[in-house]
């Protein structure tokens, strides 16, 4: 191959300033362990272990059976933004009309919309730390500059008003955040969203990108959206979707509740890269936004019951030191402890080499805190058979063990 051959067979340079997703990079190291008859236990990816809902199930096969099968429009259909418009004032207090709603294929795309159709290159976007895998990457493809504001487990992965205060600036544009939050499992309370609020009404060209998809895997029972307050309603971009808290991962609806020219925007763009999303996954949506967390609330108690066993265990291996999560089902913790240790020639200097470390001594898959803007961490998914979680946790404290 010559060298004009060579510059040729390279993807843009928009595509290799971006860093593939470490979860789903993990996940597929996994399955090929897998295939190679290791035996792996997978706690790398966030996906519930539960089916969906039958209900939900047979609203999507009467769809077909209705032949619901042709394009719809670009921002979802007119049923499931009306229903989900409901669902914002019915959980959430939020004020919102269809109009102001956009379903796409999946949180991460509705997301991707907001960041895409309101950043501008050199823009700042403050992002809290830890902070999910896509929101730093989104950003650096919009061009936007990250600001981060760095909280670890001392303060339970939660940031203040105060540090926010201090972060903003004359070029910010946004902040992105998520409650309960992927990695943490941290939930912010209703007092302190509303000093972030008290904050950010004095900045109105500021935007808020509230991610909320693990809504209702919530254990303190006291969920709060800041588009529920008045002042900064405007500001407000609500995400949310179907995929965690009704284990419809692979229906992919993920929808956002915007001021309506937000909104707009975030149809254009969606209407240049996929259009609609799939009919059938929206019929089936509608029958979940429409009957409320109610039948999903005994997998709540379930994940809530795994997070007891999952933080009784860790707290059993010395060395690992975790917040209590209030939601999601992860768990973060810090790892520094282990640094500079080393068994059968692996050393350990970061997060990273000790996943790799648990990966190949332990056969237990996890992912990286630095995937997360903390490279001090490791997060595990406890979403899974509770068998599965204590053989991982009893490898995981057997392999930490032999390093030195």
């Amino acid at each position: 191959m010559n060298q004009q051959t060579a510059q040729r067979n390279q993807p843009a340079q928009r595509l290799q300033a971006l860093n593939e997703s470490q979860t789903l990079a993990m996940a597929r190291r996994s399955r090929e362990m897998k295939a190679a008859g290791i035996d792996v236990i997978n706690l790398s990816i966030g996906e519930p272990d539960f089916d969906t809902p039958d209900f939900v199930k047979d609203a999507g096969i009467r769809a077909i059976q209705q032949n619901k099968t042709h394009y719809p429009p670009v921002p979802g259909i007119p049923e499931l933004r009306a229903a989900i418009a409901e669902k914002f004032k019915r959980d959430n207090r939020i004020t919102c009309t269809p109009e102001m709603v956009v379903v796409s294929t999946g949180a991460k795309q509705s997301i991707a919309n907001v960041v895409l159709s309101t950043i501008n290159p050199g823009d700042e976007v403050i992002i809290p730390t830890p902070y999910w895998v896509s929101y730093l990457e989104l950003v650096k493809m919009a061009g936007g500059i990250p600001v981060f504001i760095r909280a670890g487990v001392h303060n339970n992965y939660k940031i203040t008003a105060d540090e926010l205060k201090a972060a903003l600036t004359e070029k910010t544009r946004m902040l992105i955040f998520s409650s309960p939050c992927n990695p943490s499992g941290s939930v912010y309370s209703e007092t302190e969203i509303r000093s972030f609020a008290s904050v950010l009404q004095s900045h109105p060209d500021v935007l808020v990108v509230s991610d909320e998809i693990y809504e209702y895997i919530n254990y303190t029972g006291n969920h709060f959206s800041m588009g529920a307050i008045p002042e900064v309603a405007a500001q407000v971009i609500t995400v949310n979707g179907v995929s965690k808290g009704f284990a419809m991962t692979g229906w992919r609806i993920g929808y956002i509740c915007a001021a309506p020219w937000i909104a707009k925007a975030c149809e254009k763009m969606q209407g240049q890269f996929t259009s609609g999303t799939s009919t059938i996954s929206q019929y089936a949506a509608l029958a979940a936004v429409e009957a409320g967390k109610e039948p999903v609330m005994p997998m709540r108690e379930e994940f809530f019951k795994r997070r007891e066993l999952v933080l009784q265990l860790i707290n059993d291996i010395p060395g690992l030191h975790c917040n209590i999560p209030d939601g999601a089902f992860y768990v973060f913790p810090d790892v520094r402890s282990f640094f500079g240790k080393s068994c059968d020639g692996m050393h350990i200097s970061n997060a990273a080499d000790l996943c790799n470390f648990l990966l190949e001594k332990g056969q237990v898959a996890l992912v990286s805190g630095d995937a997360f803007g903390d490279d001090n961490c490791l997060r595990f998914s406890y979403a899974c058979a509770e068998k599965d979680i204590r053989e991982a946790i009893r490898r995981m404290k057997e392999s930490l063990s032999l390093l030195r």
